[in-house]
């Protein structure tokens, strides 16, 4: 009798529980559902405030190798200068000076479309040479207007590296701005389907990347934000050396093993960052899956997590932070000296 007590007392402790946690997976859906609702008012009437800049199509250029690097930097400053101008016609100044500065002869551009949000490639340091290659890819709210903050965290992690790296040893990195990101306040950053889209020009790119730089060069992809869910639908296959995600979301994936890299997939998170707060879960909403899933520096993702000091979502690349410190370790190889969460 006793033990039948027991086994009831019990099971009326596991049910409050099971309620509990259904109570807690409904208030997610709820507040997702909230999120889609007032996005759904506000996206159209943000995206109806600004109309298309003109801009001229991309540059024809030639295959990407070692030998014609300088060919299509030129042909891609060119572009921009003409979609600068082109901006400054249409009575857009902001856009022109974004484009004019991507113009500037010192810029090495890998590729250039000044259409719409916009899409550029841009390299930081010497790439046919480089022993180790860092790829950079942006999250939410990136582009030609924004590039500049973008562009300041590639420079830094270029900075770091060359700060860092053991004499002799090259470096490059590449700021991959190669798709049309979701806005923040948007149903799209909700889903995967920018990555989607975005996940086969990123594997197209690297292969062409490896073409130039060989195989005894190593390459990292180093993805913010939505930037993780783009690189994680990539990574299937990809040849790549490491893979780190900083301020992820959610990849999509429910472990590090279900994306089918041979990469060393790594995971940071700032103790400042809001994407701690966001629910890590996936749920079906209007015939569309809404959220990413496992957090990726929990121990059930399975990544190597390592630490990313006091920042918030925006502070990874910042000079002398700890995060840009490890960044800089995983790129170069030094994996025994990134300090861990």
């Amino acid at each position: 009798m006793g033990s039948s007590w027991r086994g009831g007392r019990e099971s009326r402790g596991d049910a409050r529980r099971h309620r509990g946690d259904d109570r807690r997976s409904h208030g997610w859906r709820r507040a997702l559902l909230a999120t889609l609702i007032m996005v759904a008012v506000v996206a159209p009437l943000s995206a109806a405030a600004r109309p298309e800049i003109p801009a001229p199509s991309p540059a024809t250029l030639p295959g990407l190798t070692a030998s014609t690097l300088d060919r299509i930097y030129a042909a891609n400053s060119a572009n921009a200068a003409e979609a600068a101008r082109m901006a400054a016609a249409h009575g857009d100044t902001h856009r022109a000076g974004a484009d004019r500065e991507m113009a500037a002869p010192d810029r090495h551009l890998l590729t250039f479309d000044g259409r719409g949000p916009g899409k550029a490639t841009e390299v930081f340091g010497d790439l046919a040479s480089a022993d180790h290659v860092a790829v950079l890819v942006p999250g939410s709210d990136t582009s030609l207007d924004t590039y500049g903050r973008f562009r300041a965290t590639a420079a830094a992690l270029q900075r770091q590296l060359t700060r860092t790296a053991p004499h002799g040893t090259r470096t490059a990195v590449v700021a991959w701005l190669g798709y049309r990101t979701p806005d923040t306040i948007s149903t799209t950053v909700l889903t995967t389907g920018r990555a989607d889209e975005a996940a086969p020009h990123l594997r197209a790119f690297i292969r062409r990347l490896q073409g130039v730089v060989g195989s005894g060069t190593t390459v990292s992809l180093v993805c913010h934000s939505y930037g993780t869910v783009v690189c994680a639908r990539a990574a299937r296959h990809l040849d790549i050396d490491d893979l780190a995600l900083v301020g992820s979301p959610g990849t999509g994936a429910d472990s590090a093993a279900a994306l089918h890299t041979p990469a060393r997939i790594w995971a940071a998170r700032g103790k400042d960052d809001w994407v701690g707060e966001v629910p890590h879960v996936r749920t079906d909403l209007f015939g569309a899956t809404v959220g990413f899933g496992t957090d990726p520096v929990s121990p059930a993702f399975g990544a190597h997590v390592f630490a990313a000091g006091e920042g918030g979502h925006s502070d990874y690349f910042s000079p002398g932070s700890v995060s840009l410190t490890n960044l800089a370790r995983i790129v170069l190889g030094d994996t025994a000296e990134v300090t861990r969460a």
